[in-house]
């Protein structure tokens, strides 16, 4: 499934989602996406762009590594919607990303989608009356935040590089035949 496609699931998954855990769950899926993306550009993208490609990769990949399902499982949580005793079935929507048509369109709803994350997550801690889960929710969005400033440094340096080509198609022209 192509990046933009993924991203727009992520989006109306995360409208629908009103449960602490499905907010919790949907910005697990929206890091792991992160990082999907991140790894697909760093290995298949422009030259330019692969170093900050991989910092994107990386930040996805801490992001998903913030929520301790393990601890919110113990004991009996009191996170509602949550069953006590077993984590959720995290299958990640990323492992169905096959392609990145449209960077640039894949970046720009990659942050509005980690921008959304952020959003619900406030709210979730605003509303935890349990001091484990509110900080497991400031961590998350905080490396909401992180992989959402990687997204803007990738678009910066795509904008200098597609604008570096252009100047370089317009010089090669303006040149004329050797």
């Amino acid at each position: 499934m192509d990046a933009v496609r993924l991203i727009r699931v992520g989006r109306h998954a995360l409208a629908q989602s009103q449960a602490p855990l499905d907010i919790l769950t949907e910005a697990w899926q929206a890091q792991a996406l992160t990082q999907a993306i991140g790894g697909m550009l760093a290995m298949k993208g422009p030259p330019e762009l692969r170093g900050e490609a991989q910092g994107l990769c990386e930040a996805g990949g801490r992001g998903c590594g913030t929520i301790d399902w393990s601890t919110l499982c113990a004991g009996g949580s009191s996170v509602p919607g949550f069953p006590a005793g077993q984590p959720p079935e995290l299958r990640p929507r990323a492992a169905q990303l096959v392609e990145i048509a449209d960077a640039r369109g894949a970046l720009v709803g990659l942050g509005a989608l980690l921008g959304e994350v952020g959003i619900a997550l406030v709210g979730v801690a605003c509303a935890s009356d349990e001091e484990g889960f509110y900080w497991q929710t400031i961590e998350a969005i905080d490396a909401a935040d992180e992989s959402n400033d990687r997204v803007r440094g990738l678009l910066r340096r795509l904008t200098m590089w597609e604008h570096g080509r252009l100047q370089g198609a317009a010089h090669d022209s303006a040149a004329g035949p050797s």
